[in-house]
């Protein structure tokens, strides 16, 4: 097996035993990327120099004996995390050479433990996609067929594990936007409780759905990188003080009387026949196991999709006012006063799908409309957040699909952004009631795609999802498939 090829607790028992070097494997991968990336553009920005200082470093802890699960492994980031020293765009041109001071928490916590960073990965603008189409520095292509997306907004980071040009990586959720792309690129994805980790240093899309997570080849790389992010920070007002248990533990293989709901409002009409099968075999596969399944109803989801568009919508109208060229990014030239330099300046440094959503949140949130619009789907998230509450009165975690087809062709839905927003109706409940969700590879379509499967947890739940998602993925031999390129 090539060292690119390794998970995260495979190369660290490797360089553990001092059988290989973190220099080397981060050498292996700088070159894997080197080959491989130009098809996949995952990368935005690659950092060979930092990676090879890092890995020296990383070596002399571990031959020092001071070791954490990822001290050496290489891992990419979402171009979404600031970064000191390091340009980050959020594949935006207003950001388009923005060099942050300093590092976000997240990142902080990686380096602290030894990680080894390589580059900053593609992504939808700030964030704004399901399809990692919208990024200005070009889409991101799926691994496992180039003509397709590989899922959005955190495309690069889910492309980056099936291309084998990262060991992890860490990307955000607001919508689904880690979870949708791991399962349309056949890896964990895992969006933690929101306030399980800090949002400090992660440029803000929608502020109250955001959330930090990791995008894996299995599921105890998962809980490795999990354990390393997750935990209070001062620096983030909204980070929960709740303390952070071992996640390596709750991978038992054991889900024997585990309760499973089956939400009737996500098994619908329209589901793609590819991942009806792949539902109603991993439904199967946990029956075997011993779990347990209950009917139950979420009876708000319908609502879920407009009620998330407009709350993202107008939080993205405010967070994105900060960008007009006086403090940072780009500013356009030849303006004839300061009104016409933001004018210019946002117009040249937006793309279509940013200025789409600035204008939708400015009209929720203008005079006369924010009653209308904005309260009342805060109003209606109140009562999807209750559905799931009353849910998790009767069951552990709830199974559905992540996605209702598999990845679709690139520019097949650019033309047609309700139907491109659609893409994320199983996703967006979770980010609106801010609990956990982990997408695990479930099956492939007959087109050779692969195919997720979603388990939702009650608020910091996330032991007993990686614990069901363990399980499945030991019974079932879906996340040993790759992509081959």
């Amino acid at each position: 097996m090539e060292l690119h090829d390794l998970t995260i607790h495979e190369l660290h028992d490797r360089l553990k035993r001092k059988e290989i070097s973190s220099v080397e494997a981060t050498k292996a991968m700088l070159a894997r990327i080197e080959a491989v990336d130009p098809k996949v553009n995952a990368y935005i920005t690659v950092t060979p120099e930092e990676a090879l200082a890092a890995a020296e470093a990383a070596d002399r802890r571990i031959a020092a004996g001071d070791m954490t699960p990822l001290t050496g492994i290489p891992i990419g980031l979402k171009d979404i995390f600031v970064t000191k020293g390091i340009r980050t765009t959020c594949a935006s041109k207003i950001l388009g050479n923005f060099v942050p001071p300093y590092d976000g928490t997240a990142v902080a916590k990686l380096k602290e433990a030894g990680a080894v960073i390589v580059g900053k990965l593609n992504q939808d603008e700030f964030a704004m996609g399901s399809s990692g189409e919208s990024s200005a520095f070009g889409p991101t292509r799926n691994p496992w067929n180039l003509d397709c997306i590989p899922g959005g907004s955190s495309s690069g980071s889910a492309a980056a594990i099936a291309a084998r040009t990262a060991t992890a990586t860490l990307g955000t959720d607001t919508g689904g936007s880690i979870r949708q792309p791991a399962s349309h690129c056949g890896c964990v994805g895992l969006r933690p409780t929101y306030g399980r980790v800090s949002r400090y240093g992660v440029i803000a899309y929608a502020s109250s759905l955001d959330q930090v997570g990791p995008v894996t080849r299995d599921v105890t790389d998962c809980a490795l990188m999990l354990q390393a992010v997750a935990g209070h920070d001062s620096m983030d007002s909204t980070s929960v003080e709740v303390p952070v248990p071992d996640y390596t533990k709750a991978l038992t293989g054991d889900v024997k009387g585990l309760k499973l709901g089956l939400p009737r409002e996500y098994y619908i009409e329209g589901l793609d026949p590819d991942v009806k099968r792949a539902m109603d075999e991993a439904i199967e596969t946990y029956r075997g196991l011993g779990a347990e399944f209950v009917d139950i109803s979420l009876p708000h989801t319908d609502y879920a999709v407009a009620t998330y568009y407009l709350i993202a919508t107008a939080e993205a109208s405010s967070n994105l006012a900060r960008y007009e060229g006086v403090r940072f990014g780009h500013r356009a030239e030849g303006a004839a006063n300061l009104i016409d330099m933001f004018r210019k300046t946002r117009s040249e440094g937006f793309g279509a799908e940013v200025k789409r959503r600035i204008m939708i949140g400015t009209y929720a949130l203008s005079s006369g409309y924010y009653d209308a619009y904005y309260l009342k789907a805060q109003k209606v998230r109140t009562l999807i957040m209750q559905d799931f509450l009353k849910a998790f009165e009767t069951v552990d975690a709830i199974l559905t699909p992540v996605a209702p087809t598999p990845a679709f062709k690139i520019g097949e839905k650019t033309s047609d952004p309700l139907q491109m927003y659609l893409s994320d109706i199983f996703t967006i409940p979770v980010n609106l009631a801010g609990t956990c969700g982990i997408s695990v590879p479930a099956g492939m379509s007959t087109a050779g795609l692969p195919i997720g499967l979603q388990l939702i947890g009650r608020p910091f739940g996330e032991e007993t999802i990686l614990r069901a998602a363990h399980a499945f993925e030991q019974a079932t031999e879906w996340h040993m498939q790759k992509a081959q390129i």
